[in-house]
């Protein structure tokens, strides 16, 4: 796989949120079979965070190559003392350069920044490699949940972070 130099913003342009829910529901789709209710869900979630966004509380970051977004990751402050990482993604055509570890870094930098306390975030259990950054970074799994949701049977995770 050839290495592309690829580089990161924080600012949004018309159409970023449109598109990083697109690579959610394309990708999530191809991988592991969850249905456009997925799709809804991360639509529905960016619309909210976009509509209520406090750039004291809240950030997200944009990994592009050549202008074309591969990765993201959001801060969605929850409270005055905790907040939640969201559509934490690297396109599988960029991952292992690195893109995952370093959006999340700046994503706990901003929150260290903040003075947030704990940082959390919920993931699936098939997302393996996601998982290996949040534990390299520090965050620990601290609850799990089986249910059936996006049109198939769903492990989710949540692990937390204290700063």
């Amino acid at each position: 796989m050839e290495h592309l130099k690829w580089t990161l913003r924080h600012s949004l342009r018309h159409g970023d949120i449109g598109y990083v829910t697109y690579l959610h529901g394309t990708v999530y789709a191809r991988e592991y079979g969850y249905d456009i209710a997925f799709e809804a869900y991360v639509a529905s979630g960016l619309a909210e965070f976009i509509q209520s966004f406090n750039p004291q509380r809240d950030c997200i970051w944009l990994a592009e190559v050549k202008h074309h977004i591969v990765g993201s990751v959001a801060i969605v402050g929850r409270s005055r003392l905790k907040a939640q990482v969201r559509w934490f993604f690297v396109h599988p055509e960029y991952r292992g350069q690195n893109i995952g570890k370093s959006l999340l870094k700046e994503a706990v930098r901003f929150c260290k920044q903040r003075k947030y306390k704990t940082v959390f975030l919920w993931t699936t259990s098939e997302l393996e490699a996601a998982r290996h950054v949040y534990m390299d970074i520090g965050f620990r799994k601290t609850d799990e949940k089986k249910h059936r949701i996006w049109g198939t049977a769903v492990k989710e995770e949540r692990y937390v972070l204290r700063l």
